[in-house]
């Protein structure tokens, strides 16, 4: 872990301080009709960090966590918050980071770094994408293209704002929340849901 990255990992707790300051529980957008996708989501197919593919089918039954992510950013230090999230509900939930570097060169490195960094330094050993774009454009990942565009998922258009935005769908394939970056993975208002219907 570089300088910059260790400065920034002693900082996050003061960022997410500050979103709570600030409202950030107000940017949170939540599927409040139970609105059904229009295309599935199960139709999707992720290219992994290892070469690997996931079928989002194989999925069905879990809830789902997704998040695109950076190694250079403020809100790093929520991969260690993820990793314990993932291990928590590990029976009823499933994490996906889609390392990208759509937010101020935040994402420099390459397939291979990001993995080693994310376990050296988390202990990552939920699912990794291969480096990707998550904002609206020609080149987004077509997950994030699934989680931003209301003609597919049914109700969401909301893009990531920044690195650690978070969605989270529900074992019917159905998206129910948008959490930006600054609501730690951890926090209740985000963990009510993923317990809601589960048994721990």
């Amino acid at each position: 872990m570089s300088v910059r990255q260790q400065l920034l990992q002693w900082i996050y707790p003061t960022l997410i301080k500050a979103g709570k300051l600030f409202g950030s529980e107000n940017k949170v957008l939540v599927n409040q009709q139970s609105v059904r996708p229009i295309e599935s989501l199960y139709n999707l197919v992720i290219s992994l960090n290892d070469g690997s593919k996931l079928s989002m089918a194989t999925l069905k039954g879990k809830k789902i966590l997704l998040v695109n992510t950076a190694s250079d950013c403020g809100y790093t230090a929520q991969y260690e918050e993820l990793q314990e999230l993932s291990e928590q509900y590990n029976k009823n939930l499933v994490v996906i980071a889609f390392p990208a570097n759509d937010f101020k060169e935040q994402e420099k490195g390459d397939d291979a770094s990001i993995a080693q960094f994310c376990k050296k330094n988390y202990g990552v050993s939920f699912p990794l994408s291969k480096k990707t774009s998550v904002i609206k454009s020609n080149q987004q990942d077509p997950v994030f293209h699934w989680l931003s565009d209301h003609r597919l998922n049914g109700w969401c258009d909301r893009d990531p704002e920044w690195n650690f935005s978070k969605y989270l769908v529900d074992e019917n394939g159905t998206l129910t929340h948008y959490f930006p970056a600054a609501i730690s993975p951890l926090d209740p208002i985000v963990t009510k849901f993923i317990q809601a219907n589960t048994d721990k």
